[in-house]
C-alpha cells in the first residue's frame, strides 16, 4: 500500500484479565488530521497464560506488593515512553515495519527489556487502528479478500491441570463439531453438549464448577473417565460420536514431567487410586494409542515434554498418520523451533498464541511456515483472557481452520465465538466451514 497513515497517539493502561490479574491494554490513534477529529483508534488487550512454556517470550510483571506481584505498570510505562517514541509518526499500514521497530526498541530475543505484553499490545492495536482507518473488517485487512474460512472450534468443556483445582491431570478436554454444516451450527452443537454434560455431572453428584477457560472441573480418576463422560453427554445431546462430534486433548505434559525421574507424574490419578502413577515417554505414547482406539480423539496437544524432541519424533511416527499432534510449549509460535520440528518430523500441527512470540508479524510468519510444510495450525486463546476479539478475526485471516477459545460460557470466551458468528454473517454465501479430516487440507 502506498497510502500514508501516520500513528498519532500511543497510550496504554493497566486493566484486568478474566482471572482478575493485571494485563496491558493499548490504544493507538492513526490519521492524517488532528487526533479526535478525523483519527481512528484501535485497541488491544493482551492475554496471559497459566501453563506457559519455558521458551515463550517474557511477560513483564512488576514483582511488587500491589496485585500480589503481578502488576504491569512497568510494561505500561514502556508503551507510553520507549515504544511510543519508536512508532509515533510511522505508517500504520506497514505492520511488519512497525513490529520491527518494536523489536529493535527491545533488543532481546525474548522481549525481556520492554516485555512481550507491552510490545504485543502496540502491535495488535496498530493493526486494529489501520483496519478501522481503511474501513475494512479486521479479518479482511489482515488476510485479504480470500479470508473466508471459519474455524472449527476446539471447545473446552472439561478443565484440569493448571486450569482447574481438581484431580484431572490433563489440562483440557475438548469437543470438535466436525459434522456441522457451518460455524453457527457447530457452535450450537457444542453448546448443547456442554449443557448436557453439566446435567450429567449433577446426576453423578460431581462438581459443575468451571475452570479458567469455562470447562467443568469435576474430580474424576483420569482421562478415560473424563472422555467417557463426554461421550455420554454427546449421546444424550442427540449427536453421533465420531461423526458429528469428535474429541481433542491438551495434555500439557511439560507440567507433568519430572526431570529427575525422567517420567511424567500424575498427581490427580495417584490421589484417586492411592498408588503413585508415573509414565515414561514410551508409556505416554502407548496411553495415547489406547485412548485414540477407544474414543474418537482427533487431536493431542503437548503430548510430551517441551524439550523431548526425540520422544516427539517417535510419537509422530506412531500416531502422526491418524492424529493431529499439536506443539504448543514445544513450538511456542517461534519459527526457529517450528523449523526444527519440521526438519525432525516432530508433531504435525502448531498452536498459535500471539503472546508467546510478541508481535503480529512473527505470529503470521509462524502460520505461514507451518502451512508451507504441511503442518496444520490452531489459533488459540490463553487461560487469562479478555473481551478483546482480535483472536477471532486472526483465525479467519490466517486460514487455520481451527480455533481454541474456551467453553461456551464466560464473556471473554463467548466474545470470540460471537465475533465469529458476525464474521460468518458478513461473509454470507462465501463463508466456508469444512473439516476435511485430520489429514485433509484445512486451508481450502
Amino acid at each position: 500500500m502506498n497510502r500514508y497513515l501516520p500513528i498519532r497517539k500511543v497510550y496504554a493502561r493497566e486493566v484486568l484479565d478474566s482471572r482478575g490479574n493485571p494485563t496491558v491494554e493499548a490504544e493507538i490513534t492513526v490519521g492524517e488530521g488532528i487526533v479526535g477529529k478525523d483519527g481512528y483508534t484501535g485497541r488491544a488487550i493482551v492475554p496471559s497464560g497459566a501453563s506457559t512454556g519455558k521458551f515463550e517470550a517474557l511477560e513483564l510483571r512488576d514483582a511488587e506488593p500491589r496485585y500480589r506481584g503481578l502488576g504491569v505498570q512497568r510494561a505500561v510505562e514502556h508503551v507510553n515512553t520507549v515504544l511510543a517514541d519508536a512508532v509515533l509518526g510511522e505508517n500504520a499500514l506497514c505492520q511488519s515495519r512497525i513490529d520491527c521497530l518494536l523489536l529493535e526498541a527491545d533488543g532481546t530475543e525474548k522481549k525481556e527489556h520492554m516485555g512481550a505484553n507491552a510490545i504485543l499490545a502496540v502491535s495488535l492495536a496498530v493493526a486494529d487502528a489501520a483496519a478501522k482507518a481503511m474501513r475494512m473488517p479486521l479479518y479482511q485487512y489482515l488476510g485479504g479478500c480470500k479470508s473466508t474460512q471459519l474455524p472449527v472450534p476446539m471447545m473446552n468443556i472439561l478443565n484440569g491441570g493448571k486450569h482447574a483445582d481438581n484431580t484431572v491431570d490433563f489440562q483440557e478436554f475438548m469437543i470438535m463439531p466436525v459434522g456441522a454444516c457451518c460455524f453457527k451450527e457447530g457452535l450450537r452443537m457444542c453448546a448443547e453438549v456442554y449443557h448436557t454434560l453439566k446435567e450429567f455431572l449433577k446426576e453423578r453428584k460431581l462438581s459443575a464448577a468451571v475452570g479458567d477457560e469455562g470447562g467443568f472441573a469435576p474430580d474424576v480418576q483420569g482421562a478415560k473417565e473424563a472422555l467417557a463422560m463426554m461421550a455420554e453427554a454427546v449421546k444424550r445431546a442427540g449427536y453421533t460420536l465420531g461423526k458429528d462430534i469428535c474429541f481433542a486433548i491438551d495434555v500439557a505434559a511439560s507440567e507433568l514431567y519430572e526431570e529427575d525421574k525422567k517420567a511424567y507424574y500424575f498427581p490427580g490419578e495417584s490421589f484417586m487410586t492411592g498408588t503413585e502413577v508415573y509414565r515414561t515417554a514410551e508409556e505416554m505414547t502407548a496411553y495415547y494409542e489406547e485412548l485414540t482406539e477407544t474414543f474418537p480423539v482427533l487431536s493431542i496437544e503437548d503430548g510430551l515434554d517441551q524439550e523431548d524432541w526425540e520422544g516427539w519424533q517417535r510419537l509422530t511416527q506412531r500416531l502422526g498418520q491418524k492424529v493431529q499432534l499439536v506443539g504448543d510449549d514445544l513450538f511456542v509460535t517461534n519459527t526457529e523451533r517450528i523449523a526444527r520440528g519440521i526438519t525432525m518430523g516432530a508433531g504435525n500441527a502448531v498452536l498459535i498464541k500471539v503472546n508467546q512470540i510478541g508481535t503480529l508479524t512473527e505470529a503470521m510468519e509462524a502460520v505461514e511456515l507451518a502451512h508451507k510444510a504441511g503442518y496444520r495450525t490452531i489459533l488459540s486463546h490463553r487461560s487469562g483472557e479478555s473481551e478483546d476479539t482480535f483472536l477471532a478475526d486472526l483465525a479467519v485471516a490466517a486460514g487455520s481452520g481451527q480455533i481454541k477459545a474456551g467453553a461456551p460460557c464466560r464473556g471473554e470466551r463467548t466474545a470470540k465465538y460471537n465475533r465469529l458468528l458476525a464474521i460468518e454473517d458478513m461473509l454470507g454465501e462465501t463463508a466456508c466451514y469444512d473439516y476435511k479430516g485430520i489429514n485433509g487440507n484445512l486451508r481450502k
